[in-house]
């Protein structure tokens, strides 16, 4: 595929034009800071966006556009810990051959054992996953600890880059966004202190597992060099993973601790992964446990 015929950014102006049309958008420091960073090689543009509302703690996006190799979208929204919404994650890389995307509401908490948030928030969206299932089919092999941080609508696929696939991504990310606006406007406000604790700890362990292992990483550092890599890592993508919180990822993940103390760079410390989808079409968990070893 041309990739100069093609860009996320028709996906990032459809949302922040939908959420616009629902919320007030504020600019975060972040966006200025990370805005006009240059690639090494003068050949990708980075476009970075962060901001804030009343319900959304961060809404941010990072495109890399290189029109001849490589097209990346990195597409989050976070509501404040005074509600338990998931979180809207797009991440897309797309060559000329080959497009691997993951599209996804992230759980807060894990939807294979917290039935009740599981019915809460993804029992009338699985009719998205069933309209995708075949156009964007299942991607292979992914590990049980990602499972974790993935729910039963999740979009995981790597297809052959074309026109009509880029299409169908957009049209998934449309609706699925829209969905997650609904779930945004429609949630209270919690007012119990625990409950509030328990949804910021639970935000912090997902971004303290994402600034670990994104797998992004590798590319940022190739294109911006190391330092601004990790900041761009802790200080926009993943943006309080140093402020929610002060667990370190060996204090949610212990058993990545290696011998010398530091983290285990394995992909999987279980060792079981999925090379089909896990739930089946009404939102049931059908991969067994997920902490089982093969």
């Amino acid at each position: 595929m041309d990739l100069s015929t093609v860009s996320y950014q028709k996906f990032v102006r459809f949302a922040l034009e939908q959420t616009k049309l629902r919320t007030t958008l504020t600019p975060l420091p972040s966006q200025e800071k990370f805005k006009s960073i240059k690639a090494k090689d003068d050949k990708s543009v980075l476009k970075a966006i962060s901001f804030c509302a009343p319900k959304i703690r961060l809404l941010r996006s990072l495109t890399i556009e290189d029109s001849q190799s490589v097209l990346v979208l990195d597409f989050a929204a976070f509501s404040k810990p005074e509600y338990d919404v998931p979180i809207f994650c797009a991440n897309a890389f797309t060559t000329p051959s080959r497009s691997i995307v993951v599209l996804d509401l992230n759980p807060l908490y894990d939807v294979t054992t917290q039935h009740n948030y599981k019915e809460k928030y993804y029992k009338k969206l699985m009719p998205l996953s069933e309209k995708y299932s075949e156009l964007l089919p299942w991607g292979g092999k992914i590990t049980s600890e990602s499972m974790k941080f993935f729910s039963p609508v999740v979009i995981w696929t790597t297809v052959a880059s074309s026109q009509p696939v880029h299409d169908v991504l957009f049209s998934a990310f449309v609706d699925y966004y829209k969905a997650w606006l609904e779930l945004i406007d429609e949630t209270n406000e919690e007012k119990d202190e625990s409950r509030i604790s328990l949804n910021c700890e639970a935000q912090h362990r997902y971004l303290t597992w994402r600034a670990e292992k994104d797998p992004g990483y590798p590319i940022l550092k190739k294109l911006f060099g190391e330092t601004l890599a990790k900041d761009l890592v802790r200080q926009f993508l993943f943006d309080g993973v140093d402020s929610l919180g002060s667990k370190t990822f060996l204090d949610y993940f212990p058993e990545y601790r290696s011998e010398n103390g530091t983290v285990n760079k394995k992909r999987s410390m279980v060792g079981k992964s999925y090379e089909t989808r896990p739930w089946n079409s009404q939102g049931e968990f059908i991969g067994g446990n997920l902490n089982e070893d093969l």
